[in-house]
C-alpha cells in the first residue's frame, strides 16, 4: 500500500516502485488535498502493463479506514507511507487543521497495519523534526528531536506516534528522514519552480538569510536531492529486510537518514536554475529567514553515513536532477502555474 500517490513526492514512488519491481500497488487517493489524478496519468506514461498492477481506492486517510475500504484494500507485504501535509507556509497559517490532518493520516495508517500485520511500514519524516542545524554540524540517526514550526511538529509528532505503536503492538516500523526533495510535478509553492516561475515572469526571486552581528550577510542552505532518490533508498530498505522489533530486544524503531550529495546554499540553487533556463542575471533579494518566515530554519543537515554503510547510493546526481527537472518543466509550464486551478 502505497499512500500519497497522487502527491509529488507519492507518484515518483509510485512510477519507481512500478519500474523497478513488479509488485502490485495498492493506492488510497481522495484528490482533496495536494494529490491531484494527473500526476499519477503522467507517471504511469499510458503504460497498460502498470495501470494492471495498480490499484486506486477511494478513501480518506484523516478518517479511519473502515471495514469495507480494508477488504478493498487487503491484505498487503508493505505500507509506504508519502501521506501528509508538508508546506511550511501553510502551517504557519493554519496550524490546527495541518496538525491534525497529519496526527490523523498517521493513526489511521497504523490501524490499518495493526489489522493486516505487513512485514514493515515505511514512514516517510523529514530532516526539519530535528529543527536547524549549527554551522558544519549534520544531525545523526535518534538526536534531539526540537522541531521548529507546526509541518515539522506535526512530523515530529508522527514519529513518536510511529515509536508508541512499534512498541505497544509490534508494528515493524522504519522511519527515513529525508531532506529537501526537488523533481517534476513539484507544487509550484516549492522553492525550485518558485524561481522557475518568478524568473519566467521576470520578477525578484527571494532568498532567505540573515544578517550577522559583524553586517555579513548568511545566506540560507539545505541539502536538495531528486525524488526518484527517495524512493530508491525506501525499495533499498525494503530488499534488505531486518526490521528492528521491540519483541526482538531493540530499544526503538529503525531510523534511516537519505541525504542529498552535498549542501547547497539557496543564493547558488537559483543562479544553477537560473543557468539551465538561460538566463544569466536573475534579481534576487535577500530576506531575514525568521521576520518573513517565522519558524523557519536557516539550515538543515543529515548525517546519512548509517544508510550509505549498508551499500545505498543515491542513482541521480543533484546536477542531473537539476537539469532535468528544468527541461521538463519548461516543456509543461502548466505544472507550475496551474496549481490554484487544481487546488481553489
Amino acid at each position: 500500500m502505497l499512500t500519497g500517490a497522487a502527491g509529488f513526492l507519492g507518484s515518483h514512488a509510485l512510477r519507481h516502485i512500478l519500474t523497478n519491481t513488479d509488485w502490485e500497488v495498492i493506492a488510497p487517493v481522495t484528490f482533496r488535498h495536494k494529490g491531484i489524478p494527473q500526476r499519477i496519468v503522467v507517471q504511469m506514461e499510458g503504460r497498460q502493463d502498470w495501470y494492471d498492477r495498480l490499484r486506486l481506492v477511494r478513501g480518506d486517510l484523516t478518517a479511519p479506514i473502515d471495514p469495507i475500504a480494508t477488504a478493498l484494500i487487503g491484505d498487503v507485504d508493505y505500507v509506504i507511507n508519502y501521506a501528509s501535509e508538508s508546506h511550511v507556509d501553510r502551517s504557519i497559517e493554519q496550524p490546527v487543521p495541518f496538525i491534525r490532518n497529519n496526527v490523523d493520516v498517521m493513526m489511521n495508517v497504523l490501524e490499518y497495519a495493526r489489522i493486516v500485520r505487513p512485514t514493515a511500514v515505511i514512514q516517510i519524516s523529514t530532516d526539519e523534526v530535528y529543527g536547524p542545524a549549527p554551522a558544519g554540524h549534520a544531525h545523526r540517526e535518534w538526536e534531539a528531536v526540537i522541531p521548529s514550526n507546526p509541518y515539522s511538529a506535526s512530523k515530529a509528532a508522527q514519529e513518536a506516534i510511529v515509536t508508541a505503536w512499534w512498541r505497544t503492538y509490534d508494528i515493524p516500523v522504519a522511519i527515513v528522514n529525508s531532506m529537501n526533495l526537488v523533481g517534476e510535478l513539484q507544487d509550484p509553492e516549492k522553492f525550485v519552480p518558485l524561481i522557475m516561475s518568478r524568473l519566467q515572469d521576470g520578477q525578484t526571486v527571494p532568498i532567505h538569510g540573515e544578517i550577522g552581528p559583524d553586517g555579513q550577510v548568511r545566506i540560507g542552505s539545505r541539502y536538495y536531492m531528486h525524488a526518484r532518490n527517495l524512493a530508491d533508498a525506501i525499495l533499498f530498505l525494503l530488499r534488505r529486510g531486518r526490521i528492528a522489533r521491540y519483541a526482538e530486544g531493540f530499544d526503538r524503531p529503525d531510523r534511516w537518514h537519505v541525504v542529498g550529495e552535498r549542501e547547497v546554499d539557496n543564493l547558488s540553487l537559483l543562479r544553477q536554475v537560473a543557468e539551465l533556463m538561460g538566463i544569466t542575471d536573475p534579481a534576487y533579494e535577500v530576506v531575514t529567514f525568521h521576520a518573513s518566515r517565522p519558524g523557519h530554519d536557516l539550515r538543515y543537515a543529515l548525517d546519512g553515513a548509517k544508510i550509505a554503510a549498508e551499500g545505498w547510493r543515491a542513482p541521480l546526481s543533484l546536477d542531473d536532477s537539476l537539469a532535468r527537472v528544468v527541461d521538463w518543466t519548461l516543456k509543461h509550464p502548466d505544472w507550475w502555474v496551474a496549481d490554484n486551478a487544481f487546488h481553489p
